[in-house]
């Protein structure tokens, strides 16, 4: 068996155990969605591996956060990196090659991503890829920059910044409440939102938030 072909059999691999885990820590709603957010870390891993000499950086915050759970299952996850690439595949920024091995200091763009995901497993990106795209009024998002947060009003637009005056969203004076609620608030469910927004507005808000890094999505 070469280590190409061991390589795709990873993506018949099952966790049970890591299932129930992203169901426990609210980072998947139901099996269904575990199981698909799972199988995107394997086609990272095969995609990742196809290429060495190339950096392909993680490109969503949820599907990094189940390679995250996965890893602290110590035992199976080396078995399961030896079994199936010969390695252990650590976590690292990025997913940069170790500097002895790197023949290349290339990152690789968002587009080169998409191509090389669609080369080896014959379709687009799937959602589970674009984190603002599982945003829902019922969805519960993380704000790991809570209380870090500012306001500032110009005309009748509000901008969110950062502790260092970097603007990260603006919104006109109708969610001005809800965007002071986001600058405060380290976990809360989408409907939450104040300032009388319908729940396409309150979605639309977070999905942009989410899409630029300011929020994470939990479950």
């Amino acid at each position: 068996m070469t280590s190409d072909s061991r390589a795709i059999d990873a993506l018949e691999y099952e966790a049970p155990f890591l299932i129930e885990k992203l169901l426990k820590e609210h980072i998947a709603d139901t099996s269904e969605e575990a199981e698909a957010l799972f199988t995107e870390v394997k086609r990272y891993f095969v995609l990742i591996r196809s290429d060495h000499t190339k950096i392909w950086k993680m490109r969503s915050l949820r599907i990094d956060a189940v390679w995250h759970q996965f890893i602290l299952f110590t035992g199976e996850y080396m078995k399961f990196c030896e079994r199936f690439f010969g390695t252990y595949i650590p976590h690292r920024p990025d997913n940069a090659p170790k500097p002895e091995t790197m023949n290349s200091t290339e990152t690789m763009s968002f587009e080169a991503f998409q191509t090389r995901y669609t080369e080896l497993f014959g379709g687009p990106l799937p959602d589970a890829w674009y984190d603002e795209r599982s945003v829902t009024t019922n969805r519960r998002v993380l704000n790991d920059l809570a209380g870090t947060l500012s306001l500032q009003d110009h005309g009748d637009m509000t901008l969110l910044l950062t502790s260092a005056g970097e603007v990260l969203a603006s919104v006109n004076l109708p969610g001005r409440d809800a965007l002071a609620f986001v600058s405060r608030t380290g976990a809360f469910y989408v409907r939450e939102l104040p300032g009388g927004l319908t729940d396409e507005e309150q979605v639309a808000l977070v999905a942009t938030l989410v899409e630029h890094k300011v929020l994470r999505v939990g479950a």
